[in-house]
């Protein structure tokens, strides 16, 4: 028996952010950081900014007890896109991430969830130009540690694995939160980082309704940051809200092959040092397509790519990516 194909595989790897800085603080770091000084508004660290990673099929039924080991890599590539005011320009940056990843389903008072770890190892560098001079910046180093937690509410009760066999979906409805920790590479001497030192929390509130061979899904969050008090030195770093909705349009080929067109939107998080507003406010937009087969009863491969479709402050990458699922437990 082949476990349905459509089982959610969830390794997702976050592109870096932009960041203006108050005039001043240029100048102080132009006169004792200059090789640095790209890093302010070129890339600062590498947060977990999951307002960017499309999902599809995050909210679907699976048998419970099932695990999950994934593993996989990313490439982004692009450029970031900085204040115009600011003496920085034809910044861009290559993000290569490696995850390895943990998920399994559970019985939550009937209906389905899950339970996941994801653990990413990064490598970054950044070229551009400050004050008209070529600066470049690399790391490489752990990410932070995303948890997340996904309980279905409606439509996907928890079955086990003969009795999923005969299970077809209809509507489900599921809530999520997505937990990431500041245990990744951080040293607050440096501009650039791979971690980011502070806690986020993103709850988010998902539909997804199956119609024949097609599921269609839609889903809306907003992310919440902690303060960083350690940002290159004693600096406070905080940052507004991030709003996002993401909506997929999956087609089922057979039990073994899915392919998925997605779409994605966020806006806010605005940045402040010291109290200081910037002006990189986030009003983002991305497309990709998402492409996955299963192999065998316990293996499955997905490949996936996104690209920018318009963006204001932030990041403006390409993205392509592959994983590897393994599956076991539940009977299988």
């Amino acid at each position: 028996m082949i476990v349905n194909a459509s089982i959610r595989e969830r390794v997702r790897f976050l592109p870096v952010r932009c960041r203006a800085r108050p005039r001043a603080w240029w100048r102080d770091l132009r006169a004792s950081h200059p090789i640095l000084a790209i890093a302010v508004c070129g890339l600062g660290v590498l947060p977990q900014a999951r307002a960017q990673s499309m999902d599809p099929l995050s909210y679907t039924n699976a048998p419970i007890g099932l695990n999950f080991l994934i593993a996989g890599g990313t490439h982004q590539t692009g450029s970031v896109l900085v204040d115009p005011t600011l003496p920085v320009k034809d910044v861009s940056a290559t993000v290569s991430t490696a995850t390895l990843a943990y998920d399994r389903i559970v019985d939550f008072w009937g209906q389905s969830g899950s339970i996941a770890v994801v653990v990413p190892y990064a490598l970054l560098s950044a070229s551009g130009e400050v004050f008209d001079q070529a600066r470049s910046v690399s790391r490489t180093g752990l990410a932070d540690l995303t948890l997340r937690l996904s309980i279905n509410l409606y439509g996907a009760p928890a079955l086990s694995l003969p009795e999923f066999s005969t299970y077809q979906q209809d509507t489900i409805v599921g809530v999520t939160l997505l937990v990431t920790a500041p245990s990744g590479q951080y040293d607050s001497t440096k501009l650039v980082n791979i971690g980011t030192n502070r806690w986020s929390y993103k709850p988010e509130l998902g539909i997804s309704k199956a119609l024949g061979p097609w599921t269609l899904e839609a889903a809306a969050g907003v992310t919440f940051f902690t303060d960083n008090n350690e940002y290159f030195g004693n600096s406070v770093r905080q940052q507004h809200p991030l709003l996002s909705i993401q909506g997929h349009a999956i087609y089922n080929f057979n039990p073994k092959l899915w392919a998925a067109l997605d779409g994605t939107y966020y806006t806010g998080g605005r940045t402040s040092l010291n109290g200081n507003l910037d002006h990189d406010l986030q009003s983002n937009s991305r497309w990709g397509a998402t492409l996955a087969y299963s192999l065998d009863r316990q293996n499955s491969l997905k490949a996936y790519f996104s690209s920018g479709v318009a963006a204001r402050t932030g990041t403006d990458f390409k993205i392509v990516g592959i994983a590897w699922q393994y599956r076991w437990g539940a009977g299988l």
